[in-house]
Order: structure tokens, then sequence, then C-alpha cells
């Protein structure tokens, strides 16, 4: 390794560094996904637009992009189910593109999106272990905007995304989970009180009303919370 080469890695590794500290200290999953595309359009050379394509039950969405083209490019995407982050999604690949108008891989998306403008892409599957957590894009309007050592780098950076992204996902998670208990610790207290019951009595209660009414547990002591005035 040079000296030249030396000093770029390091440089490469203090700009990782600060990403990922940043992304940590961010309170919740949009505002992650928010600093992960800005960060991605301001560090990859050649990025002009950044976005997310999430993969949540089967289904793709974009969040967080940094341009209304970005959404744009990743409806046609999602319509014509072919495209780099697509791919990226389902194959669990990176890929790039040189001038996607010619780009043989998506003859039908390739010659859409350069009529939108954007002519270069570069996606990426944002994964941890086997989840695959979506993929981070990259777009820009000039041809052969993203070369291999752009790709490299690009790579690093969206393993420290994914990482900060699930570490996100896992505490909306847990708020959400502490949330639902309390609120079911609350109801069962209402029906102790009111029915006279003990603990494993009212929570047996608030389970077969919310088998009866086919609703799920936490909504039917939502339900008991917010009515505990009503007769």
């Amino acid at each position: 390794m040079s000296a030249t080469d030396d000093g770029g890695f390091r440089g490469l590794a203090e700009t990782l560094s600060s990403i990922a500290r940043t992304l940590q200290a961010e309170p919740d999953v949009d505002t992650t996904l928010r600093a992960i595309v800005k960060a991605a359009a301001d560090y990859i050379p050649g990025a002009e637009y950044a976005g997310i394509s999430l993969a949540e039950s089967g289904k793709i969405r974009t969040v967080a992009p940094t341009s209304a083209i970005v959404e744009t490019i990743d409806k046609l995407q999602y319509d014509l189910r072919e495209g780099p982050c697509v791919d990226a999604i389902k194959e669990r690949q990176t890929y790039r593109t040189g001038d996607v108008r010619d780009e043989p891989r998506w003859r039908a998306f390739g010659p859409a999106a350069a009529e939108n403008g954007i002519h270069s892409l570069l996606s990426y599957r944002l994964f941890v272990t086997d989840r695959t957590l979506g993929a981070l894009n990259l777009y820009s309007s000039r041809a052969h905007a993203f070369d291999e050592h752009t790709e490299q780098d690009g790579r690093l950076f969206a393993t420290h995304a994914a990482i900060a992204l699930v570490g996100a996902q896992r505490e909306a998670q847990l708020g959400i989970a502490i949330e639902n208990r309390d609120v079911i610790s609350t109801a069962k207290g209402i029906l102790m009180e009111r029915h006279d019951l003990d603990a494993a009595a009212a929570f047996r209660m608030l389970v077969e009303a919310s088998q009866s009414t086919n609703v799920k547990l936490h909504h039917a002591a939502t339900w008991l919370v917010e009515n505990r005035h009503a007769r």
C-alpha cells in the first residue's frame, strides 16, 4: 500500500467512523433513514440523489428520498419489477450501471429511467447476517458516474448504514413492546378493581375479550384504558 493509498484509507476510515457515530445517535428509524441517505449523497462520489428501498412484508417502498426523482425512478422499478434496487434486494448483490439506457439487464426500465433524466444507478443490498432490510440506492444524471473504486467505498458505507438501521428498528420495536406491556398492565388493573379479580383472572378476561372481538390483545387493552370511565 502506497503512502497515498494509506492516507486515502485513513481518510475513508475516519469518514465512516464519523458517519457511524452520527447514525447511532439518531433517535428513531425515520431520522436514521434521513441521515443515511443524506450522508450517502454527500459522501459517495458521483451521487446526486439517494434513497432507501425498504423490504417489508413482501413489498418494497421508498423512504427518505433526497428528491422527487428518486420516487419516480423507484416506482418505475417496482411497477416493471426490474431494475438495480429490485435485483439488489432479490439477488442479494450490488448492482452498478454505466449508461442505464443501454443496460441489457433491464430492457424496459433502462430507457424509462433515461427518459426521466437518470443515467447511472448504484444499488447496495442492506443486510445484517442473512436478513435483507432493503437497498441503499444512488442516482446520477450522468452516464458512467460510478466506477469500481466508488462501488467499493460505498459498500463499506452501506455496511455501516445497515447496522445503524437495524439498531434503530430494534429500538423502535423495544419501545412498542414496552408501551404494549404497560397498557396491558393498566388494563389488568382496571379489571381487577372493577370485578374484584386477581391478576391472573384479569389477564384471562382480557385475553377472552381479545379473542371474542378478534382484535389484538394490546388493542383490546388500549380500548379498555381509553374507555375506562364509560359505563
